[in-house]
Formats: C-alpha cells, sequence, structure tokens
C-alpha cells in the first residue's frame, strides 16, 4: 500500500500539472488516472488501498467543504440563500423523475425501478463541483450575483433529496411499507440536524479557541478531527435517521468565519495547503471506482436515458431561477455548472444489483456510465464556459469606472 501512496501522490500531482498546461481542469486528469490505474484497467493500486478508498474520499471532501465554509459570509448566505435552497432539491427532483419516466420507455423498467434509476443518478457530484466553485470565489468570478455560492451551498444539499428519494423508490420495490410524507418529512429534519450539529461543533471550536491558546495548525486537527467525527454519526446513524453531514460540515466553517473571522482565514490557508495532497486522494480514487466494461454495457440506449436526465435537470435549475436577477449567460452556466455526477453515484450505483434487483446491473451499468461521462465533460465545461457566462470583479469595476 506504501508503493501505492507513493505512485498515487506522484502521478496524480504530474497528471493535474499537465492537465493544467493544456487549460483543462487538474481534476480531470487525477479521475483518468484513477480509471486507467484502478482495478479495471492496469489494476495498479493496491487492494487495501481501494479497502479504505470510500474513507479516504471522506476526508477528502471533509478538508474541500471545510474551506468552502470558511469563504462563506453570512452576507453572501443572506444574498442567495433562497436561491440556494432551491437549487439544493428543483433540479434533483426535476431530473430523478425525468429519468423514471424516460427508463419506462427506453429501458422497459418499471416506473419504480426508473425512479430507483433515476434518483441514483440526480445527484450532483459535490467532489467535482465544490472545488470548482471555491476557485471562482477566489478569483472572483460571479461572485458579484453569489453564484459560486449558489451552487457550492446546493450541491452540498442535493443529495441529501436524491438519496432519500432513492431510497424510498427502493421501500417501494421491495414492497416494505413506506409512508412517502414522512419520508419527505426526513429531509427537512436531515437539513435541521446536520446544522444543528455544525453550530454545535463550531461554537465549541470557537469558544476553545478564544480561551485557550492554541497553533493554528493543532486547530485545523482539532476542526477536522471533529468535522470527520460528524460524518462518522452520520453514518452511524443512518439506519434511524438522515443527518445532512456534510451542510454540517460547512456550517462548522461558517461559524468560525463569524465569530473568529481573522482566525479563520488564516485556517482558510492552512485548509488549502492540505487541499494540494487531498484534492489527489480524492479524484484519483473516485476515478479508481470507474468500471469501464460495466459502462460500456449500458450502450447507447443509457447515453439517452443520462442526456434527456440532463436536460429535465437543466429545466429545474432554470424554474429554480425564476425571480433572480441572473441573466441568460449566467443562468446558462449555473446549468452547465450541474452536470457532473460522481461520488453518490459511485456509493449507491450497486446497491439495487446486491439486493437481487433484476434490473440492477443495468442500473449500475448507466450509475457507472453516468460518471465517466458527465465528471470529465462537467468538469472541462464548467472551467472553459466561466470566462464566457460569468463576470468578474475587476471587469464590473473597469465598467463602472468609465
Amino acid at each position: 500500500m506504501t508503493a501505492s501512496i507513493a505512485l498515487l501522490l506522484i502521478l496524480g500531482l504530474f497528471s493535474n500539472y499537465i492537465f493544467t498546461k493544456i487549460k483543462l481542469p487538474g481534476l480531470l486528469g487525477m479521475l483518468i488516472l484513477g480509471v486507467v490505474a484502478g482495478p479495471y484497467v492496469f489494476n495498479i493500486l493496491d487492494l487495501e488501498l481501494l479497502k479504505i478508498s470510500a474513507d479516504l474520499r471522506k476526508i477528502a471532501l471533509v478538508i474541500i467543504l471545510l474551506r468552502a465554509g470558511l469563504g462563506i459570509s453570512r452576507n453572501d448566505l443572506n444574498k442567495v440563500g433562497a436561491t440556494a435552497l432551491k437549487f439544493s432539491c428543483i433540479p434533483g427532483i426535476f431530473e430523478g423523475f425525468t429519468i423514471a419516466f424516460i427508463s419506462t420507455k427506453i429501458l422497459g423498467f418499471s416506473f419504480i425501478e426508473g425512479g430507483i434509476l433515476g434518483f441514483i443518478i440526480a445527484a450532483v457530484s459535490p467532489a467535482v463541483v465544490v472545488p470548482q466553485m471555491l476557485e471562482f470565489m477566489e478569483k472572483k468570478i460571479g461572485t458579484n450575483k453569489g453564484i459560486p455560492t449558489i451552487i457550492l451551498a446546493g450541491a452540498s444539499i442535493d443529495d441529501v433529496f436524491a438519496i432519500t428519494l432513492f431510497s424510498t423508490f427502493l421501500g417501494l420495490y421491495s414492497g416494505s411499507h413506506v409512508n412517502i410524507g414522512i419520508e419527505l418529512f426526513k429531509i427537512p429534519v436531515s437539513i435541521i440536524l446536520g446544522i444543528l450539529l455544525g453550530l454545535i461543533i463550531g461554537f465549541i471550536m470557537v469558544w476553545m479557541f478564544k480561551k485557550y491558546h492554541i497553533r493554528d495548525t493543532k486547530k485545523v486537527a482539532l476542526i477536522l478531527g471533529s468535522a470527520i467525527l460528524l460524518t462518522v454519526i452520520e453514518n452511524e446513524l443512518k439506519n434511524k435517521i438522515e443527518i445532512a453531514g456534510l451542510l454540517g460540515v460547512m456550517t462548522i466553517g461558517f461559524i468560525l468565519l463569524e465569530r473568529i473571522p481573522n482566525v479563520a482565514k488564516r485556517l482558510a490557508s492552512k485548509f488549502n495547503k492540505m487541499w494540494v495532497f487531498a484534492e489527489i486522494f480524492l479524484f484519483v480514487l473516485v476515478g479508481s471506482q470507474v468500471n469501464i466494461n460495466v459502462a460500456l454495457n449500458a450502450g447507447l440506449k443509457g447515453l439517452l436515458v443520462i442526456f434527456i436526465g440532463l436536460i429535465g435537470r437543466s429545466l429545474g435549475v432554470l424554474v429554480s431561477t425564476l425571480g433572480t436577477d441572473l441573466n441568460w449567460k449566467e443562468r446558462v452556466f449555473c446549468m452547465i455548472a450541474y452536470i457532473p455526477k460522481a461520488t453518490v453515484q459511485a456509493a449507491i450505483g450497486a446497491i439495487p444489483l446486491s439486493l437481487g434487483i433484476p434490473s440492477g446491473e443495468v442500473i449500475l451499468a448507466v450509475a457507472v456510465l453516468s460518471i465517466l461521462v458527465t465528471a470529465p465533460l462537467g468538469a472541462v465545461f464548467i472551467k472553459l464556459s466561466a470566462n464566457y457566462l460569468l463576470e468578474r470583479e475587476e471587469d464590473r469595476l473597469q465598467r463602472e469606472v468609465s
């Protein structure tokens, strides 16, 4: 495993550098590296490393979400809060039900099987989206209207809706009694619990840092450990009650920025440095989950289902932007930014097959294909389109002066 980690770091940095040099997102290079080095192509990575892949990916995601929380101010959140909430549910619901319906026509599924597939596919990938939105926030691209914050916040909650509705359709298929009203009620409860736990941890951290002199490096260790513990609590309780753990992680950073802004800015810099290593593990290991042979089994029908689902998602994004001051270019960018799939599809795509659902093999194939197609294309289009569709803060200021 030691050799695999060394290889992962060296080749990860190299692929990141190469893709950045050719004006493509570095994460795309790392995703491709993961696919090639993973068990389904050249099988370079050690099996023991792949066994703890999910935990390593979760830690990396926690690092970038803490960094995200440390960059969102109360003013930013007040400005875009309602729109971000719409982004967290409407696009995913549109996409999930679009796929549920179209799967009955293209794949011959029942509507319930289509719903299982739909809400596996419907989850946007915070792993792909959040780092790029943070980059735009730092470069002041689209920040005048809070577009990166909208997408960042929405993507962190989007998964909660998708996984809850996936579980609902799975229960309907198995014939177990599912109260849809109660299942839907779990969503706001999950969000509230996630925020509440984040608030508690955040305020404890603020109290400790004010009362005791602690080096910034140790502060980072305390925050990261507490945030990881929050996700452990989420995982332990998931069979009893859902908790929006990723939202709670962001809330920790938000509280630190609100209560101790000078310290928070220093900590954000520390997490940025940690991200250099964490992003390599995240994207290479996400790529290693992709089984190209399984994806190819989905064929053209699978591609068509994914494409039509993305049309449904884009309509959902458009509905979410109604009543906002976003122009058409900015709305198109929001549609593009909500394309990538990766994290949830890799995590739950195989569940229907493991439960013996006859269509499980096809569901897994389409889920894997969605990662293979949307993660790289979404990453590229987000980066390239931002320069044409979003306004830079410096350009806006120059225009106002002139």
